[in-house]
């Protein structure tokens, strides 16, 4: 296919729109600009893309184990999440190649189908190895939807609206922890677990018909640009090898498979710095920029985080004798925080007052993660609920202005690159969380502890941990921030 250097009169017109909406229209940066009507579409449209790719993370965990009690298959239920998250994390990181050399419109479609695809043939499915086939798809998909909505934004919506936006994007994050589940296991429960799976069907519709009307048609003009296939099989396959090395039978041969798995993923980054058609930005993960030193805490918070997500429940039930209901609203806790959060800082109007943000958010996780590690060991619910709130507080202070910063300091040619890279670092940051959070737990004794101490004792070790990444973030955050001012 050739590069598109002409467009269709819709097309045109759909771009003369959005470098209207960018430099011709005044806006004063105000939440309610994102409803108005010259915006209320695209909001729309950018917010679905991506919570299809939150909410169903979060949606298939809930309703597999339903699933395998009737089609079989539970020894398989670990890949449904390992398979999906390299999926969306490999197809996330092809987005911004993909959209410049076939157009934004044309690959949100075909993604949007093969998410389609992949969502029918879990909901039909007879056997836990056709629900394994659908959630590749879903992952391709929803990698690739989130990706492309994530670099639409600066390209869609003025300087002012920017924050706002990833404000709103973080939210639906937030929610999605909270929401999914609960609108999971509701259709289980009244329906069945096909119903959970079906209802992307209309979700996805509307999101295609949104695509179409506000999505510029249309190719970057340039030369013909090369798949980075080697590239991105060592990153499937260094995922792949960290995501089960959980599975494995001794610590010996678990932390074997993480350190090939990391050489597999270090080696896919060097090779794509010498590329001609890089995947990452220019100096990405360099310590030397504040463009590398903000990915790093992209990819680290979340990794911090991803040992509530792997333990907080089990210590729940099995450390404070909780139900699962108790357990969710904790973790409902967690999200409203992020969400009010985000919501609340939004509108800092000065450039110190943003960065500060930045770097507040990480050193609050630190203190949330010090704490949670506490109300763990002294077994202090009180102290546990504060925690959720502090963590929740961290992402919803930071996040939003840490994208917005990785815009501005991105040059305008890789703007794509970095703005898709945002979601697939953060689901890469709770998969490799998740890992290492399972490597933690087991090293430390875990599955073989006789006694409630015992297991507390671990489970303290286990949330402590999470401050390996949760300091770093707060190092590159402090540090990127020095070297804008």
């Amino acid at each position: 296919m050739e590069p598109t250097t002409e467009t269709t009169n819709d097309a045109d017109t759909l771009v003369a729109g959005a470098l209207d909406q960018r430099l011709d229209i005044a806006v004063s940066g105000r939440w309610i600009e994102l409803l108005a009507p010259r915006y209320l579409a695209t909001t729309t449209m950018l917010c679905m893309g991506v919570a299809l790719y939150a909410f169903n993370g979060f949606l298939v965990s809930t309703v597999l184990p339903t699933a395998v009690g009737e089609i079989g298959g539970a020894e398989l239920l670990s890949w449904s999440v390992t398979l999906y998250l390299v999926a969306s994390i490999v197809a996330g990181a092809s987005a911004a190649l993909l959209k410049q050399r076939y157009g934004a419109r044309t690959i949100l479609f075909a993604a949007a189908l093969v998410f389609l695809v992949g969502t029918l043939a879990a909901a039909l499915a007879s056997d836990m190895n056709t629900v394994l086939c659908g959630r590749i798809c879903q992952g391709i998909g929803e990698g690739i939807i989130a990706a492309i909505c994530y670099a639409l934004i600066p390209e869609m919506f003025p300087p002012a609206l920017v924050p706002k936006v990833f404000g709103a994007e973080a939210s639906v994050w937030a929610v999605a922890a909270f929401g999914g589940p609960v609108l999971a296991g509701s259709l289980t429960e009244a329906f069945s677990w096909r119903v959970a799976f079906l209802v992307n069907v209309p979700l996805i519709a509307l999101f295609l018909l949104l695509a179409v009307v506000r999505v510029p048609a249309g190719a970057e003009a340039g030369r013909r640009l090369q798949f980075p296939t080697l590239r991105l099989t060592l990153l499937s396959a260094g995922l792949v090898s960290m995501l089960v090395a959980g599975l494995a039978g001794s610590i010996s041969v678990t932390a074997a498979m993480v350190a090939v798995s990391l050489l597999m993923v270090l080696g896919a980054v060097r090779l794509d710095r010498r590329a001609q058609d890089s995947i990452l930005p220019q100096g990405a993960f360099s310590t030397r920029s504040p463009l590398g030193l903000g990915l790093w805490i992209v990819l680290l918070m979340p990794l911090s985080q991803a040992t509530s997500s792997v333990y907080l429940v089990y210590s729940l039930q099995y450390l404070f004798g909780y139900r699962p209901t108790l357990a969710g609203a904790l973790g409902a806790l967690m999200a409203i925080s992020w969400s009010i959060t985000a919501i609340g800082v939004a509108n800092l109007r000065t450039k110190r007052s943003k960065q500060v943000a930045i770097w507040f958010g990480p050193m609050l996780l630190v203190l949330g993660f010090a704490t949670l590690s506490g109300a763990i060991g002294t077994v202090n619910f009180t102290m546990l609920a504060i925690a959720q709130v502090i963590v929740g507080s961290a992402f919803g202070l930071s996040w939003g202005y840490l994208s917005q910063m990785l815009m501005d300091v991105t040059p305008d040619h890789e703007r794509d690159k970095t703005s898709a890279l945002l979601p697939t670092l953060q689901s890469a940051g709770f998969a490799l969380g998740a890992a290492f959070a399972g490597l933690s737990a087991n090293g430390a004794g875990l599955a073989t502890a006789q006694s409630i101490d015992t297991m507390r004792g671990v489970l303290t070790f286990t949330f402590a941990i999470a401050l390996v990444w949760a300091v770093p973030a707060l190092l590159a955050a402090r540090r990127a921030v020095r070297l804008l001012a």
